[in-house]
């Protein structure tokens, strides 16, 4: 596969890398840490070896002790190893440990606690536009999403449908994590359905077949696979009543693809709305992450149903983002980012459209979405 430089900064402690498969984590470790002591528990014979005598990785650091940082990929296919993790960390033996892991889940119940906060999480996300630089093109993203194994591939769309299976199979089905394989498949294609929607669990459960319960455990199993998020609503200094629920968006607008069935009465215009609303979570998304300082991604919808698709909040300031699915900027676009505007003042405020222009009107810089999208680089909004 060839290798992109990424946004993603090493970090000089301990910490856990975690994102879904496909998203170069193995990849970038190569690169940034060539002549690092690797364990890959992806493999079935170093993975028997170390379930059985997880204390053999003390032995393996006592003859490597010239290697300056350990890379544990998959860590959370054996949690218990964390415990000798600990331990040797404790003993201070100058290497750094960075451990890779796509399912937060194992990790949350097992793991990460075992480590006492002397590890910290950092998240590798698909590809950010930047980083392919003029080998981006929108039209490609939308149609196929921005994993890097997806990129790589001479069929991405083979790729793509093959991306869903292995995931059902190895990550829910061999670990055990439902019951019924066919009612989870049924909820990712329902899923598909509410992305970039306000989420409304009643309607997932029935267009799934199972209880809201189900489908609130099932939930909770996409995001600990990290192959999606909720986007709470923005409330901070509230003026007026606002929505209660969060939105919903796969973590690529690739893998929302392959999961939405299309058909005679499906609207391409809509499928492709919410695939470019996906790609721009997606992109925000990484940005919050890879940005120094904390920052956080929401939306705003008032109870009048004024909607803003995405505001970001955080040190750098208060960014109000629209996106729509078209090649012109209608009066009536501006709308919800005036309303915001009056409320949060000190906001900047972003029309993302299909067009080719850049216009500022009434105060909201209008830009075509792939302008924006490559401009969007860590610790910098575009101008």
């Amino acid at each position: 596969m060839t290798y992109y430089p990424r946004l993603l900064a090493p970090g000089r402690d301990h910490y856990f890398l975690l994102g879904p498969r496909g998203t170069g984590k193995t990849l970038w470790c190569r690169h940034q840490y060539p002549d690092a002591l690797r364990i890959d528990l992806l493999s079935p014979a170093v993975l028997r070896q170390y379930s059985a005598q997880p204390e053999y990785l003390k032995e393996v650091l006592a003859a490597n002790a010239d290697r300056k940082h350990v890379v544990i990929d998959e860590i959370q296919k054996l949690p218990v190893l964390l415990e000798m993790v600990h331990l040797l960390i404790e003993r201070k033996g100058g290497q750094q440990f960075i451990l890779t892991g796509s399912s937060a889940r194992k990790l949350r119940r097992q793991g990460v606690n075992l480590l006492g906060g002397r590890a910290a999480r950092r998240h590798m996300h698909p590809y950010m536009a930047v980083e392919l630089g003029a080998r981006f093109k929108l039209a490609t993203a939308l149609r196929q999403g921005m994993l890097p194994v997806v990129w790589a591939a001479d069929d991405p769309s083979a790729v793509l449908e093959a991306y869903n299976a292995l995931y059902l199979h190895e990550e829910v089905q061999m670990e055990g994590l439902v019951r019924n394989i066919g009612a989870f498949a049924r909820f990712l294609q329902a899923m598909s359905f509410a992305h970039g929607s306000v989420l409304n669990l009643t309607n997932v459960a029935r267009d799934s077949q199972v209880s809201r319960k189900t489908v609130e455990g099932y939930l909770e199993i996409l995001e600990d696979l990290l192959l999606g998020f909720r986007l709470p609503v923005f409330t901070r200094r509230a003026r007026r009543q606002l929505a209660s629920h969060p939105k919903f968006y796969f973590f690529d607008a690739g893998v929302f693809r392959a999961n939405r069935q299309t058909g005679p009465l499906d609207s391409t215009g809509e499928i492709d709305g919410a695939a470019l609303e996906g790609l721009v979570a997606q992109h925000l998304h990484a940005w919050c992450d890879y940005s120094r300082g904390k920052h956080e991604l929401h939306y705003w919808q008032t109870r009048s149903r004024a909607e803003v698709d995405f505001v970001v909040y955080g040190e750098s300031g208060l960014y109000a983002v629209e996106v729509k699915n078209s090649k012109r900027v209608q009066p009536a676009d501006l709308t919800a980012l005036k309303s915001f505007a009056e409320d949060y003042p000190q906001c900047r405020r972003y029309l993302l459209y299909r067009g080719n222009d850049r216009i500022k009107r009434d105060g909201v810089s209008c830009l075509p979405c792939e302008d924006f999208l490559l401009a969007l680089t860590p610790d910098r909004f575009p101008e």
